[in-house]
């Protein structure tokens, strides 16, 4: 999945586990382009508790390890806007 986009038929493919916020189905990691946006966009995800966000940032953590993408922040809470849990 090289193309950054996917299509909703694509999303709705992906199994949960595919996504940092699991039971929103929010932020796909699936390749590299894909975890960068997770991390940019991290902060922008509503309606989830601190417990979910770190349960998240764990998942866009190991996504970073597969497909090679420099993480600086080692905590969510590092993110300039972080921290909006429900």
């Amino acid at each position: 999945m090289s193309d950054k986009t996917l299509s909703t038929a694509e999303k709705d493919d992906l199994p949960d586990s595919a996504f940092a916020f699991t039971a929103k189905r929010k932020e796909p990691l699936v390749d590299a382009a894909h975890v960068r946006n997770a991390i940019a966009r991290f902060d922008q995800v509503q309606d989830v508790t601190d417990a979910e966000r770190d349960a998240a940032w764990r998942k866009i953590l190991a996504a970073a390890k597969k497909h090679d993408v420099e993480v600086a922040e080692s905590d969510w809470r590092e993110l300039a806007h972080g921290g909006k849990g429900g």
